[in-house]
């Protein structure tokens, strides 16, 4: 309940004008999101690959509303990888791409949009050294993004794709791409589904996203774990060991400002570790979706509301 709650909440514009009036919000927010501005997330991502881990920055932005915004957003991606490439910071930092941001939202010819631009940002990565994950969202887009995805490939072979355990198609989706050279970034899911295309329970989930594992660390791809569930880090570990899989040939992945002394125990350790950085203006639906993702992630902000009082 707590759950659908705060999703709701996420597409709740009159809320996000208050929450974004308030000043003691930045600080909360400052947790898990790099910064408003390109610099901002240029910073955030040295710091965190001069200890040693991998980053994927994603330009925060889903309600594009016409062809020129989204025109816009894939610019600040060119313009970021540019400025990714001049720090020195490609190839361990890469970027991540919601189609929504880029146009695939927009009447009649929003997928066509969406794949023009992501090709524009793919080539920029390819210039810079690095690649591109194409982030998932809610079930309905799910087979045009995996669409745009195989149209890019066809050009740029290591564009990263995203599959969300708590839906009941992705096991089998898991098998389609689980070939060589393919990245596939495994997460449970942040959107609020029907049951119908989703499963509900929790433990349902976790057992689909485990069921999805065992398929990707079975295959010839490039597995990319993406969780903060203690059992499930330590399950992917033991798969990796069964399929001996040397470190390297597949990935944790975590988001800036979660469990990061976990991050760098697994890169202690010699695992490879992604931090998932956000940055930008439009941080409130991003913010909200990882205290649904993760209920217990609000009890740290209504710390941080009292503590500022």
């Amino acid at each position: 309940m707590l759950r659908s709650a705060l999703l709701g909440a996420s597409r709740s514009e009159r809320l996000r004008h208050t929450v974004e009036r308030l000043p003691l919000t930045r600080n909360v927010v400052a947790r898990y999101v790099a910064g408003t501005e390109q610099s901002d997330a240029v910073r955030v991502a040295g710091e965190l690959t001069g200890e040693g881990l991998a980053v994927t920055i994603d330009h925060l932005g889903e309600d594009t509303r016409d062809r020129a915004q989204a025109t816009t957003i894939a610019q600040r991606y060119v313009t970021l990888l540019e400025a990714l490439h001049k720090a020195e910071l490609t190839p361990d930092v890469e970027v991540s791409v919601k189609l929504s941001a880029v146009g695939q939202a927009l009447p009649a010819d929003g997928t066509a949009i969406a794949l023009e631009n992501a090709q524009q940002i793919c080539q920029a990565a390819a210039d810079a050294g690095t690649t591109v994950t194409l982030d998932m969202e809610n079930h309905t887009t799910t087979d045009a993004t995996l669409d745009v995805l195989r149209d890019l490939r066809a050009d740029f072979p290591s564009v990263g794709a995203v599959l969300q355990a708590q839906l009941k198609r992705t096991e089998a989706d898991c098998r389609d791409l689980a070939y060589e050279g393919s990245r596939v970034r495994l997460c449970k899911g942040a959107y609020d589904e029907p049951e119908s295309v989703a499963f509900r329970d929790r433990g349902d989930v976790d057992r689909s996203y485990v069921r999805c594992m065992k398929v990707l660390f079975a295959g010839d791809g490039y597995p990319m774990i993406a969780t903060h569930d203690a059992r499930l880090v330590e399950i992917a570990g033991s798969l990796a060991a069964r399929h001996r899989r040397e470190q390297g040939s597949y990935e944790y992945q975590m988001l800036y400002g979660l469990r990061s002394r976990e991050q760098r125990r697994l890169v202690r350790a010699g695992e490879r570790v992604r931090v998932y950085v956000p940055y930008g203006p439009e941080w409130y639906a991003y913010l909200v979706r990882r205290l649904a993702e993760r209920p217990a992630n609000l009890g740290f902000l209504l710390r941080s509301v009292a503590s500022s009082k």
